[in-house]
C-alpha cells in the first residue's frame, strides 16, 4: 500500500484501533497520523461511533475517498482532520478533491512525517480554534507557535537556512496611506522585499488599520500591494531573532493586524495579486471582502518550518475554506492558483484582465 501510511476501515476505528497512547517511550509521537477508507460501507451507527473515537483520540486522522459519500460518509468524514478524495465535487468542503488520491496521501503523510509534531499541533489548534471567539483562538494559535519555536524541527529549519542580517531600514514609508473623503487606501510599500510581512510593514499596518478603528467616518478600506507580489509572508530573515517567546507571543497578539483586521472586517477589501504566502494570505483573509489577479498564487509553508500560520491563519483560513481543506494546505504546503482558490472561498473574487 503507500509508504508510511497506515490505513484503517471504519470498523477498525470502532474496535479501538486508535485507542493505544499517542506518545512512546520518551516522549516519541506513536502512530501520530492514520488513515481511515471511506470508500468502506458503513452504517451511520458505525459512522457515528467511529467519529466519536476519532474526537477522543490525540492523532491525526485522514479519510481516503473515491465514491459520492453517502450519509454516513459525511458524518465520519465531518470528524476527521481532512479527506483527499478523487471524487470532484468542490461543495463538499471535508473533501480535497485531486485526481490521484494514493499519490496526494503518499505526498500528505512524507510531509506530516518531516514535521510531525508541528503536524499534530496544527490539527490541535484548528479543532480548539473552531468554537471559540476570534481573540481567544488568535491567543491558542500564539501560544501554540511558541511552542514551537522550541522544537527541534523548528531549529533544524533555521540551521538550514543559515544565519542571516536583519532585514534594513526600509528605503521608503514601508506601507503608504491615502486618505479620500471615506476611503482609506493601505498600500504594503516593501517590493523590494516582496512586502514580506516583517516589523516595519507590520507596525505600519497597525498603524494604518488603528486610524480606520478611530475614526466611524471612513467607511471603506482598500488594502493592496506595491510591486510583483501582495506579500510574501513572514520575513525569513526575522525568524528566530525574538530572544524572549512571551514577549513575542504578546507582539504577535496585541501588536499584529489579526485582531484589528476581524474587527473591521465588514469595512476592508482586500486587492491580491502575484504570490500570496503565510501572511500574505492569513491576515487578507479576515476581511470581508478579498479580489485576487487571475494568476495569484496561495501558499502556507509554516509547517515545513516547524512551526505553524503564526499571523493569523490558524483561524482565518478555516472560518473562509473549513478546518478540513486548511489543514490539507498547511501539512501538504502546496501551492493553489486563484481558480481554487475562489472555488473553497479562500477569495471573493477573480479580477477580470
Amino acid at each position: 500500500m503507500i509508504d508510511k501510511v497506515r490505513l484503517l476501515s471504519p470498523t477498525d476505528v470502532v474496535d479501538g484501533a486508535l485507542d493505544h497512547p499517542i506518545l512512546a517511550e520518551g516522549g516519541a509521537l506513536d502512530d501520530a497520523a492514520i488513515a481511515v477508507d471511506l470508500d468502506q460501507s458503513m452504517s451511520e451507527d458505525v459512522a457515528k461511533a467511529a467519529a466519536a473515537k476519532v474526537l477522543e483520540c490525540d492523532r491525526v486522522v485522514v479519510g481516503r475517498s473515491t465514491k459520492a459519500p453517502d450519509a454516513a460518509t459525511r458524518t465520519l468524514a465531518q470528524a476527521l482532520d481532512t479527506t483527499v478524495s478523487s471524487y470532484q465535487d468542490s461543495s463538499i468542503r471535508v473533501f480535497v478533491n485531486v485526481e490521484d488520491v494514493d499519490a496526494e496521501l503518499a505526498v500528505f503523510f512524507e510531509r506530516f512525517h518531516e514535521n510531525p509534531y508541528a503536524s499534530v499541533v496544527a490539527s490541535q489548534v484548528l479543532r480548539l480554534g473552531e468554537d471559540l471567539s476570534i481573540p481567544a483562538a488568535l491567543d491558542v494559535e500564539s501560544l501554540a507557535y511558541s511552542t514551537l519555536l522550541g522544537t527541534p524541527d523548528f531549529r533544524r529549519w533555521l540551521e538550514g537556512r543559515g544565519p542571516r542580517p536583519l532585514p534594513p531600514p526600509a528605503p521608503q514609508e514601508p506601507v503608504l496611506i491615502d486618505r479620500r473623503d471615506a476611503l482609506l487606501h493601505i498600500t504594503l510599500n516593501r517590493p523590494e522585499r516582496r512586502n514580506a510581512y516583517g516589523a516595519q510593514v507590520r507596525d505600519g499596518l497597525v498603524a494604518a488599520l488603528q486610524l480606520a478603528l478611530m475614526d466611524s467616518s471612513i467607511e471603506k478600506v482598500l488594502l493592496d500591494g506595491a510591486g510583483p507580489s501582495f506579500s510574501a509572508g513572514g520575513d525569513l530573515d526575522e525568524f528566530g531573532t525574538t530572544p524572549d517567546l512571551a514577549i513575542a507571543h504578546l507582539i504577535r497578539t496585541r501588536a499584529g493586524a489579526a485582531r484589528l483586521m476581524a474587527r473591521l472586517a465588514d469595512r476592508i477589501e482586500v486587492h491580491v495579486h502575484g504570490s500570496c504566502v503565510g501572511a500574505g494570505i492569513e491576515v487578507p483573509a479576515f476581511a470581508q471582502s478579498i479580489s485576487a489577479h487571475p494568476g495569484t498564487v496561495f501558499r502556507l509553508p509554516e509547517i515545513g518550518m516547524g512551526l505553524i500560520p503564526g499571523a493569523g491563519g490558524t483561524v482565518s483560513i478555516p472560518r473562509r475554506i473549513g478546518r478540513w481543506r486548511a489543514y490539507h494546505l498547511f501539512v501538504s504546503g502546496a501551492a493553489i492558483t486563484a481558480p481554487r482558490a475562489f472555488e473553497w472561498g479562500l477569495i471573493d473574487r477573480i479580477e477580470v484582465e
